[in-house]
Order: structure tokens, then C-alpha cells, then sequence
């Protein structure tokens, strides 16, 4: 990883710096196909951090990435 592109935790460990959210994802079946491109297209470009929670869409997030 690039250092420009993550970020020092206090323990030392590094993580990105730039990640994608899915707060709201997996709660309209008829968005979903978008929501997915935008975690591919994401991926594709070098993305490795996705943040999601069981409480996103009542799990549906973690469900669709």
C-alpha cells in the first residue's frame, strides 16, 4: 500500500485511507445491481476497505458486498 494512500493506526498497523460505505445499500431491490457495480468498480481501482454493519439495511448490506 501506498503510504499517501493509508492511514497509522496507534498500534502501527496502517489501513486505507479511502474506502467505500454502504450505509443505506441492500434496502431497495431495485438498486441493488448499482450498489453492486459500485463495489466492483471500486474494487477494480484498487479499493480495500468496505465499511458495512449487521445494522445497514438490517444486514442487507453485509449481504450484498
Amino acid at each position: 500500500m501506498n503510504p499517501a494512500q493509508s492511514v497509522p493506526l496507534r498500534s502501527g498497523e496502517k489501513i486505507a485511507a479511502i474506502g467505500q460505505g454502504t450505509w443505506h445499500f441492500g434496502e431497495c431491490p431495485g438498486r441493488r445491481d448499482d450498489e453492486v457495480a459500485s463495489i466492483q468498480l471500486g474494487i477494480d481501482l484498487g479499493m480495500t476497505l468496505i465499511d458495512t454493519a449487521e445494522m445497514y439495511g438490517n444486514g442487507a448490506a453485509e449481504v450484498l458486498v
